[in-house]
C-alpha cells in the first residue's frame, strides 16, 4: 500500500493534505501528529477520513516536546499516539528513537537566519523510553494490535560537525528492534548503501519512508542519487507487505503553488507503483 505522510505538507492545513493525497491516488495516508489539536482528535480525524474518502492506517508519534494537553515526555506520547491508532482502527504507529542530548536555542536576528540548536549532554534523558523500546514493544503490540515501527534518524550537524543526537541509532542497535521503520533520506546522511541495508534489515522491517537525498533530505523520488527505483523492485521480489510512505518535504513538493504539489504528488505516487510492479 503507498501512502502519504501528511508531514510531507505540515505547513497546509490536514483536510487540505488529506484531499491531495486522494486526488494524487495515494491508498492511504500517515497522520503525523503534532501541536495541532486537528492531528489527535478521534472524531475529527474519522470526519477527514469520510470525507476525503482516503483511510488512515499509520500515525506517527510527536517528536517534539511542548504539545498541547499532552505529557513532555517521548514514553507518554508514544502511548498515546498508540492508543488513538487503535481507536482508530490504524495498524501502525511510527516512534523516533531517544534523543542522547537537551537543546539549547540560540537566536540572533542580525547575523541568523533561523534559530540554531545546540545540544547539550543529558544521560538520563529518554532513559525509560529506550528501555521500553528494547524490552517492551512486542507486548505492546499483543496488546494493543497495533505494531510500533521505529524509525532510523538522521545525522545531526553544529555547523561544519556531524554528531549522532539519538541513542540506539546505530544499524546494530536499532536492526535488533522488532519492528523498523526504513527511512531512506536518514540513511541516505550517514553515507549509507541504501540496499545493503536493506538486504541486512529486511524481515524486520515493517514500514518505509520513501524519498531521495540530493544533499538535502526528502527530496522527490527522483531527485537525488538514491536507487530508489532498485530499492521498490526489491520490495516487490521479496514480496514486501507493509507500508511504503511518501514522506517529503514542502519545499521540494513546490508548496507555494498547490498545482504544482498537487502534480509532484501525483508524479510521486506513480513513480512508485510503476517500479512496485503492482505490489499492493
Amino acid at each position: 500500500m503507498i501512502i502519504l505522510s501528511t508531514g510531507s505538507l505540515h505547513s497546509y492545513g490536514l483536510n487540505r493534505v488529506f484531499d491531495l493525497a486522494a486526488r494524487a491516488g495515494f491508498h492511504g495516508v500517515e497522520v503525523l501528529l503534532d501541536q495541532r489539536w486537528d492531528t489527535r482528535q478521534a472524531d475529527y480525524l474519522r470526519h477527514l477520513q469520510v470525507v476525503a474518502g482516503i483511510p488512515i492506517v499509520s500515525l506517527h508519534s510527536p517528536f517534539v516536546s511542548g504539545i498541547q494537553g499532552w505529557e513532555h515526555d517521548q514514553l507518554s506520547r508514544l502511548k498515546r499516539t498508540v492508543a488513538l491508532a487503535s481507536e482508530l482502527g490504524a495498524r501502525h504507529v511510527v516512534a523516533h528513537l531517544p534523543f542522547r542530548f537537551a537543546y539549547v536555542w540560540l537566536s540572533a536576528s542580525w547575523f541568523l537566519d533561523k534559530p540554531v540548536a545546540v545540544p547539550l549532554p543529558a544521560p538520563n534523558r529518554d532513559r525509560e523510553y529506550g528501555r521500553f523500546l528494547r524490552e517492551e514493544l512486542a507486548t505492546c503490540e499483543k496488546s494493543t494490535g497495533v505494531t510500533v515501527v521505529v524509525e532510523n534518524l538522521p545525522c545531526r550537524r553544529l555547523g561544519p560537525l556531524r554528531y549522532n543526537g539519538y541513542r540506539m541509532n546505530t544499524l546494530e542497535e536499532w536492526g535488533r528492534l522488532p519492528s523498523l521503520n526504513f527511512d531512506t533520506t536518514h540513511l541516505a546522511t550517514w553515507g549509507l548503501d541504501i540496499l545493503a541495508t536493506y538486504e541486512r534489515l529486511k524481515p524486520r522491517i515493517r514500514h518505509i519512508h520513501l524519498s531521495n537525498y540530493n544533499g538535502k533530505e526528502h527530496r522527490l523520488p527522483w531527485d537525488g542519487d538514491l536507487p530508489l527505483k532498485e530499492l521498490l523492485r526489491r520490495l516487490t521480489r521479496d514480496q514486501y507487505s507493509g507500508y511504503l510512505c511518501v514522506e517529503l518535504d514542502p519545499e521540494s513538493l513546490g508548496a507555494a503553488e498547490e498545482t504544482e504539489v498537487l502534480e509532484n504528488l501525483r508524479r510521486a505516487c506513480a513513480f512508485c507503483a510503476e517500479h512496485l510492479g503492482g505490489l499492493e
